[in-house]
């Protein structure tokens, strides 16, 4: 087979706004370059976890090895699987998986340690002949550093012509995915494919704050449409507080507006959370057992009510993000919506909440799907051009 040189070949990666480069390979990031300065080291394994990136190119080959490093987070016994998807002309064809690399076992919310281990090849063979488009959609679980890429030895690869309308989605692990079944099963996947638009997936778990590094990357980013959905990771961390919230949408949407002027923006408020929703934060994390397997589960702290007067709510939350998104519509701002994550996902659907704050696979299927019909197609997106 022909290895393709993808340090040379970099634009084949959709999704990637960035590399780690390594003796032996590159490693995507989800964030520009400029950030690095601005980042948290807590914020680094989630942006080179590859959700919603992937390689995408046009070749004739019939076979397709893709050579990887994998990182993956254990919490307490169970080792998550990670997968990468082949679509071929826009229709899913196969997932490869495997359960193989660096293990971050997880000793606590906070403590971790690694256990180093190998590389694994993502094999598709079998493929039909001819001219097609080809897309790899990387794990969603894993920290990925791409070391082979190889086709047939006398195929040819060439870059796709983009000619989708481009989404920017940002959000928490709750649009991060990391519980979704395969790369093409997180809600704001299901709902790019339903919509007929090509994702920028800016999902990024436990660090959802309304950065300006963030803002500052959508506002330089191409779009044609943009959500955001804000909210969950700033009561588990209660890193903004009432009198901050606000003031701080408004600073991220200001920043955004600056590139994107008449851009369509959906500001999503958070899904149910049965612990958030009357008690502030923060919110704490212990490994428990659920249906006889140990895995992280999500409460409340209780007490301490007189230190957390400014913290807020999911309900107060809500409130605060419909009033921000009113004051600006009424200023002028048409091309800005307000979608209640309820609509998303709500306590009817908690039964697909297994650790109380993170919806399964099922229900990130359902939250795509449900997406798609409210903002696509007509739906609220186009209303707001």
């Amino acid at each position: 087979m022909k290895a393709i040189n993808l340090s040379d070949t970099k634009s084949l990666f959709t999704g990637a706004l960035d590399f780690d480069s390594t003796e032996e390979g590159i490693t995507p990031r989800r964030l520009p370059a400029f950030t690095r300065l601005s980042t948290p080291d807590e914020m680094q394994r989630v942006i080179r976890t590859p959700s919603g990136v992937r390689i995408e190119f046009r070749s004739d080959t019939t076979e397709i090895e893709l050579r990887a490093h994998l990182t993956l987070m254990k919490a307490g016994r169970n080792l998550p699987t990670a997968s990468v998807d082949l679509l071929i002309d826009g229709r899913y064809v196969a997932t490869a998986s495997h359960q193989t690399g660096d293990i971050l076992q997880l000793i606590s919310a906070t403590d971790m340690k690694r256990e180093p281990g190998p590389g694994v090849c993502f094999k598709f063979p079998g493929l039909p002949k001819g001219d097609k488009h080809i897309a790899l959609w990387l794990p969603v679980n894993a920290e990925t550093e791409i070391r082979g890429l190889s086709v047939d030895d006398h195929s040819f690869v060439k870059p796709i012509d983009g000619n989708k309308a481009v989404w920017i989605h940002h959000g928490s692990s709750i649009s991060h995915c990391s519980e979704a079944q395969s790369p093409t099963q997180t809600w704001p996947a299901v709902a790019a494919e339903q919509g007929n638009v090509a994702l920028a997936n800016l999902g990024f778990g436990g660090q959802c704050h309304l950065d300006q590094f963030v803002a500052q990357s959508i506002r330089e980013m191409p779009a044609d449409y943009i959500s955001l959905k804000i909210g969950i990771n700033i009561v588990n961390q209660n890193s903004l507080g009432r009198r901050t919230f606000a003031s701080s949408l408004h600073g991220f949407l200001d920043t955004i507006r600056s590139g994107h002027p008449h851009t369509p923006i959906l500001l999503i408020s958070p899904i149910y959370c049965p612990f958030s929703e009357d008690a502030p934060g923060p919110t704490t994390a212990s490994i428990q057992p659920v249906n006889g397997k140990k895995q992280l589960v999500f409460g409340a702290v209780p007490g301490h009510d007189e230190v957390r007067l400014n913290s807020l709510t999911l309900k107060q939350m809500r409130r605060i993000i419909f009033a921000v998104v009113a004051a600006r519509q009424q200023a002028g701002d048409a091309a800005l919506g307000y979608l209640d994550g309820l609509e998303l996902f709500s306590e009817s659907d908690k039964a697909d909440l297994p650790d109380n704050l993170h919806p399964n696979a099922a229900g990130y299927i359902r939250m795509g799907q449900r997406f798609a019909d409210i903002a696509f197609s007509g739906g609220l997106f186009s209303r707001l051009v």
